[in-house]
């Protein structure tokens, strides 16, 4: 098939190209990089430079390459967003997950195309109430904190603009949090987020009972592979098999890296030194199920936890 991939230089985009090339798929890859145009030839694809913002450049990009299917894996995510100003720092993702998105699905449609494979996250994408891992079927957060709001409301309008076209194959992939290469949990002397676990900069908060969901790089780009080639259209949760507390993971993270295990503050510490989101995502945060992806896609991860993930890409 021919696969027109939007965000082709990024974090996935970057694991991703390879796969599907080697599955024997014809790849544009489109960048709003002039530099970045090397990169995707050695990767496999057909390089094209437009601005996803730009939507004339947008439709003569996707008019041109003729897509089957227009895999949206656009972001701008800074390598280590302040819990503080989370809508601030997403600014240009949000802009990317709600004009972006407008630009793909209108020039999808003029094109013909007949499948759109979205990025979505499924950390806090969930009602913070009830069980502690969710289903795809499960009630969403309608109340995001302040400072959140517009992240949330980016995300809901790239998932209802995706699964609300009758007339396309419309999937959204509800990716965990990222790690390894290339993402912000990496062995990367540039790696912020890393940084912060080795200096004891990144607590625990209060009981640390958020649940988080991670997925290795490697596999999502695999469960997107799958997402190409097979399933009904709907939304499907891109996580690994072990959804996992505060607590368990950020000190599992800790001694993967060869570092001292994190600080404990309270949760009214936590509100005053990191703001109410960071304390939401530490104490009340809930985890996704990946069942529908490995039933309804035939995928399995490669990395069944974390902790495999973690032991063998942190480990220095």
């Amino acid at each position: 098939m021919r696969i027109f991939v939007a965000g082709a230089s990024g974090a996935i985009g970057r694991r991703l190209v390879p796969l599907l090339v080697d599955a024997g798929h014809d790849v544009v890859g489109m960048t709003r990089s002039e530099g970045k145009r090397d990169l995707l030839r050695g990767l496999g694809a057909t390089p094209v430079i437009a601005d996803a913002l730009d939507p004339d450049a947008v439709g003569q990009a996707v008019s041109e390459a003729e897509p089957e299917v227009i895999v949206h894996q656009l972001t701008a995510i800074p390598g280590s967003p302040n819990p503080r100003r989370l809508d601030r720092d997403f600014e240009p993702t949000n802009r990317l997950r709600t004009e972006g998105t407008d630009n793909l699905l209108s020039a999808a449609r003029a094109s013909g195309a007949r499948r759109f494979v979205a990025q979505s996250f499924a950390p806090m994408s969930y009602a913070r109430s009830g069980g502690p891992v969710k289903a795809e079927s499960d009630p969403l957060d309608t109340e995001p904190l302040p400072g959140v709001r517009s992240t949330h409301n980016a995300i809901r309008h790239l998932e209802r603009a995706v699964t609300g076209a009758d007339w396309v194959e419309g999937v959204v992939l509800r990716y965990g949090g990222f790690y390894g290469p290339g993402t912000s949990i990496a062995v990367d002397p540039d790696s912020e987020q890393v940084a912060a676990v080795r200096g004891r900069k990144f607590p625990v908060v209060g009981g640390g009972t958020g649940v988080w969901s991670f997925i290795h790089i490697d596999d999502a780009a695999s469960a997107t592979v799958a997402a190409v080639e097979r399933g009904e259209p709907g939304v499907y949760n891109v996580t690994d098999d072990e959804p996992a507390r505060v607590s368990e993971w950020l000190p599992g993270m800790a001694e993967a890296l060869g570092a001292k295990p994190p600080r404990r503050v309270p949760k009214w510490l936590g509100r005053i030194v990191a703001g109410r989101a960071a304390v939401m995502m530490m104490t009340e945060m809930r985890g996704a199920s990946n069942e529908k992806a490995k039933r309804e896609l035939g995928w399995q991860p490669g990395y069944s936890s974390w902790r495999q993930g973690f032991a063998e890409g942190l480990s220095p």
